[in-house]
């Protein structure tokens, strides 16, 4: 309730991106959003996305009933034009996910997908937040 919703994003249009690490999709859906679409771009951001699940709670029969999360992206920001890096910021992302029957029950998959999705989007929130406090105008 307190946030601010007048912050700018100083890299929307003028950023091209790379992912590497854990493979989730909502990175690509939320790409776009965040960072634009730029056939000339100022900034290079690399995001390496490491991924951590650890079983919580293990019934009798070995089945999994509950699962942590945990994802940490590691964002660096390098200035084409300086040829130099202005910002990098490890962030960290947490969910726990209580699996049905995988693959046979479709919405605890999609459950599971819409947690990805908002711990990708939250954040990119967080890096946006961060990056438009600095001054990437320079290197650092």
């Amino acid at each position: 309730y307190n946030e601010d919703n007048t912050l700018t994003n100083p890299l929307y249009n003028k950023t091209a991106f790379r992912y590497s690490g854990a493979e989730d999709f909502s990175i690509y859906r939320y790409s776009e959003k965040y960072f634009g679409n730029s056939s000339d771009p100022n900034y290079l951001l690399r995001v390496e996305i490491e991924e951590e699940k650890t079983k919580r709670s293990v019934q009798k029969n070995q089945a999994v009933s509950k699962l942590d999360y945990e994802m940490i992206f590691s964002y660096n920001l390098f200035n084409i034009n300086k040829d130099c890096v202005v910002f990098d910021k490890n962030i960290l992302s947490r969910f726990s996910y209580v699996p049905k029957s995988s693959g046979y029950n479709f919405g605890s998959d999609q459950s599971l997908l819409n947690m990805y999705d908002l711990a990708v989007k939250e954040n990119f929130d967080q890096f946006i937040s961060f990056v438009s406090d600095r001054n990437i105008s320079s290197c650092k």
